[in-house]
């Protein structure tokens, strides 16, 4: 089973700078967004140098178990990233969501902190993977509206996890069997906050209907018209994506 994978990280219509980063590393299979934030530079150092500790650790363990690397990876991350920002103090409180992916032998390994996501699309349906560690999560989590009220909540953007902010992290990881015809897609809310989870299957589904032959041209124009459609619908954030193809 083979993977093609392309990825896409944007500006947005509205910021200044972009705070998003990715990476990708095609030939050991390891894909990461990170959606930084901060005062001043911080967002964009702490989302920078998450893509680049997280696979670094990972090229470091590769022969290690991968659920306790997608674990430490992070947390390695966030230890570097929180005393980077103890160093300088413009850059205090810095931190940045991070979502890794980890190919190993038949499956994915998934690391998730923060509001990033990652989803499954599995026979032309949308499955998201990751688990939100926002405000308005733990308001769903208790029950105390659905996801249409949700999504009007002023607090929407305030989350309860990070990578960097605190001394330690608590790491979500998840694994899962890869199949063929499997299409994986991380991003940041930048693209999940202004496009809509069927419309987000819409589009993978417009342009990758048959995954199994889908061409490299398939995944990048895939990834761009993503990225147009959230500038489109106002383009607020920066706006990253990636997405991994199974054949």
């Amino acid at each position: 089973m083979g993977l093609i994978a392309s990825g896409l990280c944007d500006i947005g219509m509205k910021r200044k700078s972009n705070q998003d980063s990715i990476y990708l590393n095609t030939k050991k299979h390891i894909y990461v967004v990170a959606d930084g934030m901060g005062g001043h530079n911080g967002g964009d150092i702490a989302s920078k140098m998450a893509v680049t500790h997280i696979p670094e650790y990972f090229l470091g363990h590769l022969n290690d178990d991968p659920i306790e690397t997608s674990r430490s990876a992070i947390q390695f991350a966030n230890s570097e990233i929180k005393k980077r920002g103890e160093k300088d103090e413009n850059l205090v409180g810095m931190g940045t969501t991070a979502v890794s992916f980890l190919f190993k032998g038949p499956n994915l390994y998934l690391g998730n902190v923060g509001d990033s996501r990652a989803y499954l699309v599995y026979k032309q349906k949308l499955f998201q993977m990751s688990r939100d560690h926002s405000l308005v999560q733990e308001k769903l989590n208790l029950g105390l509206y659905n996801r249409e009220q949700a999504a009007d909540d002023p607090q929407k953007n305030v989350l309860v996890r990070t990578v960097g902010f605190d001394e330690e992290v608590e790491v979500d990881v998840f694994s899962f069997k890869v199949h063929r015809n499997d299409i994986f897609l991380s991003c940041s809310d930048g693209l999940h906050g202004k496009v809509s989870d069927p419309d987000i299957l819409h589009i993978i589904n417009k342009f990758i209907p048959e995954p199994a032959n889908a061409t490299q041209q398939d995944v990048d124009d895939c990834c761009k018209f993503l990225v147009n459609q959230a500038n489109q619908n106002g383009g607020n954030d920066n706006i990253s994506v990636i997405i991994v193809v199974a054949q």
